[in-house]
């Protein structure tokens, strides 16, 4: 009878690991599916996702969902999105990407390429004064710029110089960022290939912005109440992506993060299935990709107050299979860290926690330079990774290797901190 017990135990254990794979796998497919257009601003594609989330956390069984709003400004690109070469058409997010603070832009356009061999910026100056280069677009690799950025922000000015815009390239597959989408900059710059034609004549540009002012954005907050409400656990994720590049490319996200994001819906659900001793709050931060927006707008206005935190949580790009776990963690987590040190070497989740310094990449970095307890878990270099912030970063593409080591690390944690 004791081994039948122990045997129906161990069925009970293993369906339950089943339904949370489950559940995570659904919430990533439906959150980087077409119907949210990349999670992003143009189309609604992030409010969209926000919606869908408040409902499942319901689903999950948490006892109280609210939505935060706040708001940002964001340049988007919804409409046209050209770009050919000697007659040749790119494809965006394939061939070329834009910088997310790009105005729009429409004609054709003399091309003129930086010799880097024979760096002469004084050359390069008196040459782009000349009639003949008058609204070019100037042509280097991206990490050239890096030696001599004085110089190129000078001819990103138009009080600098009269070139229309700059085509930089860069490896592949090419990626799309929205940190610093909050302008709209005097010149376009559009990111290419290592292997862009090193002696092309001309291009045809058609690419069309819309900058959204004041856009409503809002985080979802869910809670599982425990048995104690005088401290609180908080897991973080955000669920907002890069949103669309021209009316049919959009970026779908798959492990950047609608992996973290499906992670919390299922920890919640465990959770309300299983009353932990403190109150849970589960965060789907918007405004991530748009340079930390709405974790920087909860930090500054908490449900409740942040020294009540025993241990916060953000979970971005876990579900990758890269045997080490990469992770940072505030001064006030240490503490936690190395107690999440012990289990892991107990346990085997991961051969290392890999701790870097911490950066002010993602979600948890606005609670820790306020003295919040909190650690950043994200699965870099898998076989995921390298498609971030990339067109190929799909439902197809997506790997759940570390979900559950991730999870259970966590769960531990809870248990014994």
């Amino acid at each position: 009878m004791k081994k039948l017990f122990l045997l129906l135990l161990t069925i009970v254990a293993v369906q339950l690991n089943a339904q949370d794979l489950a559940l995570y796998k659904k919430v990533i497919k439906e959150l980087s599916s077409a119907k949210y257009q990349g999670r992003g601003y143009a189309s609604d594609g992030a409010n969209k996702a926000g919606k869908y989330l408040a409902k499942e956390f319901a689903r999950a069984g948490a006892d109280e969902v609210v939505c935060q709003p706040f708001k940002l400004n964001i340049n988007t690109f919804p409409g046209k999105m050209e770009f050919s070469v000697d007659g040749k058409k790119f494809t965006p997010g394939a061939d070329f990407t834009v910088r997310e603070f790009n105005p729009g832009i429409k004609g054709e356009y003399k091309l003129y390429y930086i010799d880097t061999l024979n760096y002469n910026a004084e050359k390069i100056f008196a040459d782009l004064a000349l009639p003949e280069n008058k609204d070019a677009f100037v042509v280097c690799d991206f990490m050239f710029t890096y030696k001599h950025m004085a110089d190129f922000r000078r001819m990103q000015s138009k009080s600098g110089c009269q070139n229309v815009g700059f085509i930089y390239t860069w490896e592949s597959p090419l990626k799309f960022y929205k940190a610093y989408g909050e302008r709209v900059a005097e010149k376009p710059i559009l990111w290419v290939a290592p292997d862009f034609p090193t002696n092309a004549k001309k291009i045809k540009i058609d690419i069309e912005n819309e900058f959204l002012e004041n856009y409503e954005c809002f985080n979802v907050i869910a809670k599982v109440e425990g048995k104690r409400h005088d401290k609180c656990y908080v897991f973080t994720a955000h669920y907002d992506h890069l949103g669309k590049l021209g009316k049919k490319t959009f970026y779908a996200g798959a492990h950047d993060n609608a992996s973290g994001t499906a992670a919390i819906v299922t920890l919640a659900a465990h959770y309300a299935k299983n009353q932990p001793e403190y109150d849970i709050y589960f965060i789907a931060f918007s405004g991530e990709d748009a340079n930390l927006r709405g974790s920087e707008w909860y930090a500054n206005n908490p449900l409740v107050p942040l020294n009540q935190i025993k241990y916060l949580f953000n979970l971005d790009m876990i579900g990758d299979n890269n045997p080490m776990q990469y992770c940072e963690v505030s001064d006030e987590g240490m503490k936690g860290f190395e107690l999440m040190e012990q289990i892991n070497n107990e346990k085997g989740y991961y051969k290392k926690l890999d701790r870097n310094e911490l950066a002010e990449n993602s979600d948890h970095y606005p609670f820790a330079k306020r003295n919040v307890p909190c650690i950043f878990f994200m699965n870099e270099d898998g076989d995921a990774f390298k498609y971030y912030h990339t067109i190929y970063d799909t439902w197809k593409n997506a790997i759940f290797d570390n979900y559950e080591p991730t999870v259970k690390l966590i769960i531990d944690f809870i248990e014994k901190y």
